[in-house]
């Protein structure tokens, strides 16, 4: 069963929303990233792709693959990423019980910081 949609989500644009139960603590996803290195992730200033990327490590940026990029951000958001940076992944955990036809989102603060 697939456990994730999209649709639309308003102003916002396109997000990700929930087909099924997703229980908290669960792993929403896990979708590979395309790492940027210092200085090519600045370029990503000057495109439509500067909403889409984050953060990885001190010196680099990720774009994330599939639906990993319509994620949606929120100030109570029901999952969160996990940044896996020798595998060059992204996971999505649920953080509380996400229920059918939910979107699904999490903080970007979370991604937009450097790892500590």
């Amino acid at each position: 069963m697939t456990k994730l949609k999209i649709g639309s989500s308003g102003e916002r644009g396109l997000g990700v929303f929930a087909c099924g139960l997703i229980a908290k603590d669960e792993t929403v996803e896990r979708v590979p990233v395309i790492v940027l290195p210092d200085p090519q992730w600045e370029l990503l200033e000057q495109t439509a792709l500067h909403a889409y990327y984050f953060l990885w490590g001190e010196h680099a940026a990720a774009i994330p693959t599939g639906l990993g990029m319509l994620y949606n951000h929120s100030p109570e958001p029901n999952a969160k990423v996990i940044r896996h940076l020798e595998s060059r992944e992204m996971e999505i955990v649920a953080v509380r019980d996400i229920h059918p036809g939910e979107e699904v989102t999490f903080r970007y603060e979370s991604v937009w910081f450097p790892l500590k």
